[in-house]
């Protein structure tokens, strides 16, 4: 029996990370010969860790705090990750080169149209946050054709910045939270703020009964900032659950050249969070 091609997610932490399960269900699904496993990485070794674990190794996804890093250390960069700053895929090319790739904004603008039939052509949206999660998604966002996509930071500063790297879009420009107006079609919180149980200092104003908000945070419960907007009267909140599949599924696709179906999964985890 021929050994399985062996993938991994690197992070720290990594243990509550739902990556093997997601690619463990892809493998079974596509009849992939493969293991996934979590692998805890100490900040200062990281790029050794990677560079072990490709002597033998397929294919890593990296989370937190690595990304940046990851960025730095690939060999080659796709389009969209040297847009994005940031790498969560890392695979070998054939002259043994590191690829390094970003699927984030691919899976929240895939979780978007297809999974939830949000529309983005022609809409207002609001980007909540300037750090790498807001950054990643820019690009596949205004490939969407919005009317505009504005950006909110509490560092006006920093969300300047990323106006100035994407430059070329009429579509995108940073404001700051207590100047925005207005409400938005769509309001995507690309903050940590969540994870604290806390919300973005955007008015109210912002949110209205057209709106849907989008949480990239994701719990057995609804996050702080959808519960917030919900109380608001938002059309409708989502978490970011679905985000996370499409974009394991994208990193599969780079790996193994095969899409596999996300709905099933994404169904699996959805009532795995449901039943705690």
């Amino acid at each position: 029996m021929s050994p399985m091609d062996r993938y991994a997610v690197m992070g720290n932490p990594v243990a509550h990370s739902k990556s093997p399960q997601i690619h463990r269900d892809f493998a079974e699904q596509t009849g992939q010969a493969m293991e996934y496993q979590a692998l805890k990485v100490d900040e200062g070794d990281f790029e050794d860790a990677v560079k072990r674990f490709f002597v033998g190794g397929q294919g890593l996804n990296i989370t937190v705090p690595f990304k940046e890093r990851a960025w730095h250390y690939a060999g080659r960069l796709t389009e969209r990750a040297q847009r994005a700053g940031a790498v969560n895929t890392l695979w070998q090319d054939a002259d043994g080169a590191l690829v390094g790739d970003n699927t984030d904004g691919c899976g929240l603008v895939t979780d978007l149209k297809v999974n939830q039939k949000v529309r983005l052509e022609g809409g207002r949206i609001l980007l909540l946050g300037a750090g790498g999660a807001a950054r990643g998604v820019i690009q596949p966002l205004l490939a969407e054709n919005p009317a505009s996509l504005v950006i909110a930071n509490r560092t006006l500063a920093r969300a300047q910045e990323l106006v100035v790297l994407f430059a070329g879009s009429g579509a995108l420009q940073a404001v700051p939270f207590d100047q925005l107006s207005g409400e938005f079609d769509l309001v995507v919180n690309a903050t940590s703020a969540s994870l604290h149980g806390e919300i973005p200092p955007l008015p109210e104003t912002s949110i209205g009964e057209k709106t849907i908000c989008y949480d990239m945070m994701y719990g057995a419960d609804p996050t702080a900032f959808n519960r917030w907007a919900s109380a608001l009267g938002a059309r409708r909140c989502i978490d970011g659950l679905g985000m996370l599949v499409e974009q394991a599924a994208e990193a599969f696709y780079c790996w193994r050249g095969v899409r596999p179906a996300t709905e099933p999964v994404l169904r699996s985890l959805r009532s795995q969070l449901d039943a705690r």
